[in-house]
Order: C-alpha cells, then sequence, then structure tokens
C-alpha cells in the first residue's frame, strides 16, 4: 500500500546518485523546487554536466559510500546497476532517510510522482503495486488536459486572509476562444464581475454558488459606475475570496484595465492581467479580413468612436497604407466619414462595418467612405459593431486573382 505525501524540499538536502539521462530528467524537478542538491557519481553525462554548471551543484566524482546519504532528506539513485542502487536503498532504510529508487521503484521508500500543476494546485500519480511510469504519464497527461480546460474544481473551500483579483480577457465571445489560463483562473474563481460583451456561456460552467456579478454596460447605460467596478473588486479580495473581473477583448485595450489594475495596486490586493483576443483583430478576422495586408495595408490605427478626432487619426484616415479600426463608432461614424473626406481620403475607400463579430448574429456591411453613413443607415447597423476603413476591407482582397491570358485552371 503506498501513501501519498506532498512534501516539500526546498532548502533541504537531496543526494543524487548516478548522472545518467534518469538523473538529468529529475535533477531539473528537484532544482525548480530550490532543493539544496548534490550529486555523486564517476561520471556526468552531457546534460546533468550542463546543469551542474548553470546551477551550480555540487558533484563528487567518484563512487557512492554508505556514508554519503547522511543528512539527505531525500536519496535518488540511478546507476543504472541494480545492485548498487538497493545498496544505497538499504543504507537509507537503515537511517530512515526516504529513497527513490529508480533501478526497481517498487523496492525503493519513496516514488516520484508523474506530476501536473495548475496555479498553486500539484496533482501526482503513482502506481500502488508495481511501476508502469508510461501508464502514470498518460493519466498525468489527461488529467492536465482537464485542468487546463477548467473541468475539474479547482476552487478554494477555504478563506484566506487577502484574495486576489485577476482582469481577464475573454476574447471576442465564444468560450473556445479564452485562453487557457483564463479558463483556470475562471475554474478557481469564487467571485466574477462579468462584462456584457464577455464569454457569458462559460458561466453555466461555474459552481453553483460561485457569485457573479453584471456590470455590463450598453450604449448610453451605464448602471455600474467604474468606480463602484473598482470598489467592488477590493472589497470581495479583502474579505478573501479569488476574484475574477471577466471581459470582453483584452483589458487593457479600451477595457479600463488599467484604472482597475491601479485600484487594487493602491488598496494593496494582488493583481494580475490575463490577455484576450482583441475585437480589433479578431472581429475583422471573422469577417475576413487582415488588419494588415502584404503590398496593400503595413499600418494599423485604433480609434475610439467616442473620443475626439485626434491628429493622428486623420493623418491615418487620408493614408492609403494605414488601416483604421474603430471601436464604438456607430454612433460617430458621420463625424469619421467628414474627417476622412476632408483630409484628402477618396469617396471610393473601402469601408467595412462588422457588428457582433463570432457570434451567430454577426454581420457585415460592406461599403465605401462616400456610402458609409447612407448605408449603415439603410442596413440598420447598431453596436457592438467594429468599423474597418481600408483597401484591406475590399470584399475580393483574399478571393484568387483573376487567370491570365493563356493560362489554364488546375
Amino acid at each position: 500500500m503506498t501513501t501519498m505525501l506532498g512534501v516539500s524540499l526546498t532548502g533541504r538536502d537531496v543526494l543524487m546518485v548516478g548522472a545518467g539521462e534518469v538523473t538529468a530528467r529529475r535533477l531539473r524537478r528537484f532544482v525548480e523546487d530550490d532543493a539544496r542538491v548534490r550529486i555523486v557519481a564517476p561520471e556526468l553525462s552531457d546534460e546533468v554536466r550542463a546543469l551542474v554548471a548553470e546551477h551550480g551543484i555540487p558533484w563528487m566524482p567518484r563512487v557512492v559510500r554508505e556514508s554519503d546519504v547522511e543528512g539527505a532528506w531525500l536519496v535518488h539513485t540511478a546507476t543504472g546497476e541494480p545492485r548498487v542502487d538497493a545498496d544505497v536503498a538499504a543504507a537509507c532504510e537503515r537511517r530512515r532517510i526516504l529513497c527513490v529508487n529508480a533501478s526497481d521503484g517498487a523496492h525503493g521508500s519513496a516514488r516520484l510522482a508523474a506530476e501536473t500543476r495548475s496555479g498553486d494546485v500539484v496533482v501526482g500519480v503513482v502506481s500502488d503495486a508495481g511501476v508502469d511510469p508510461r501508464r502514470a504519464g498518460r493519466l498525468r497527461d489527461a488529467i492536465a488536459a482537464a485542468l487546463r480546460d477548467g473541468r475539474l474544481p479547482l476552487r478554494r473551500r477555504r478563506a484566506t486572509a487577502t484574495g486576489r483579483v485577476d482582469l481577464v480577457g475573454g476574447g471576442p465571445g465564444p468560450v473556445d476562444l479564452l485562453t487557457v489560463r483564463a479558463r483556470r483562473l475562471l475554474a478557481e474563481a469564487d467571485v466574477v464581475v462579468a462584462d456584457r460583451l464577455g464569454p457569458l456561456d462559460v458561466l453555466p460552467e461555474l459552481d453553483p454558488d460561485v457569485e457573479v456579478v453584471d456590470v455590463g454596460k450598453r450604449p448610453g447605460h451605464h448602471p455600474v459606475p467604474q468606480e463602484e467596478i473598482n470598489r467592488l473588486l477590493v472589497a470581495h479580495a479583502r474579505a478573501g475570496k479569488r476574484v475574477v473581473r471577466l471581459k470582453g477583448g483584452d483589458p487593457f485595450v479600451y477595457g479600463r484595465g488599467g484604472e482597475e489594475v491601479a485600484a487594487c495596486l493602491a488598496a494593496g490586493i494582488p493583481v494580475d492581467v490575463v490577455p484576450g483576443l482583441t475585437s480589433v483583430v479578431s472581429v475583422p478576422q471573422a469577417a475576413g479580413i487582415p488588419v494588415t495586408h502584404r503590398g496593400v495595408a503595413a499600418s494599423l490605427h485604433v480609434v475610439n468612436g467616442q473620443a475626439d478626432v485626434s491628429a493622428a487619426t486623420v493623418a491615418a484616415l487620408a493614408d492609403p497604407a494605414v488601416t483604421t479600426v474603430v471601436l464604438m463608432g456607430v454612433a460617430a461614424l458621420p463625424r469619421l466619414v467628414t474627417t476622412a473626406l476632408d483630409a484628402g481620403a477618396p469617396a471610393d475607400r473601402p469601408v467595412a462595418i462588422v457588428e457582433n463579430g463570432h457570434t451567430p448574429r454577426q454581420r457585415t456591411t460592406r461599403t465605401t467612405l462616400g456610402r458609409a453613413v447612407a448605408d449603415a443607415r439603410r442596413a440598420g447597423v447598431e453596436n457592438p459593431a467594429v468599423i474597418v476603413i481600408g483597401d484591406v476591407a475590399r470584399a475580393d482582397l483574399l478571393l484568387p486573382a483573376p487567370l491570365l491570358a493563356g493560362e489554364a485552371a488546375g
């Protein structure tokens, strides 16, 4: 019968006997755990030699002696000679020192688990009888995949003195466009403070007792002011909760994420930011529009449609080699069109307006600067929408070039 223990080796003496391939693989693990490693072996393999040089690991270039195990918390023996490894294991047994015998794991007093990590959670897999590292490794990999997908219960069940806040970029909406880290943090969350345009379909996957706070803003309607959102994040974290601020797109692209980070730091709350697919790129992509394209557009200018038109925006709108992407710009479209035309942009410059990108309600209106206002009004264009101005918005941009005279298909 095997009992699994979580043992901290940080700052503790670990003796490694032998310096071949197995030692190299496991030496990295002990080094990452900040153990005080020493090696006894007549020779070092190239990989172990590199690790010894990199980390300044003490090496005794000789055969092992029984006295070498003295003072160790853990001994790992992998000489490739079963008799030597058995002698080392026996010496450890006499001194009540845990020993991993790589020659015959079933006869060592300790085993190294096939290990995977997710945040501060470590999961190890060992065999209770016999040794089957490939089976343990495959099971470990399956558990790791479930942890990455947020399909396992990662939430803490004991409150901590101080919680934390993670600003998570949810991307354009589909759950499968969330990052792996975002899924893990959501699985660990006690409180989720969610925007209207985030990937809301992920919320039903959370534990039933996870508190979800809706702070979604709509055009002209902000029921929860930004200052109150900041206060909510800090208050929940101070109560020892793990808080996820779930946003659409990326927190630092017109998401006011910088203000929320500043509020947490001012309150002494640990905070981190997880990037997401910004709608600047992902929504045009959903409509088959590359925001840059060789020979067409080499630069990208991003505009907040609710802000005043800057000199940089005027220059971008007039430059045929620049793609201008406008967020939150439906109401500002007449002003932007007038600015572009006054700056010298041609009336036939392509424009695409992509509504509800990456959702079943996605719709693209293709037009030109000269017709954009009338066409948008006729189509009833509404937010959320991303406006793309530039030659990359041509409907035929990515179509195959017409065959030249005398060419044949195939």
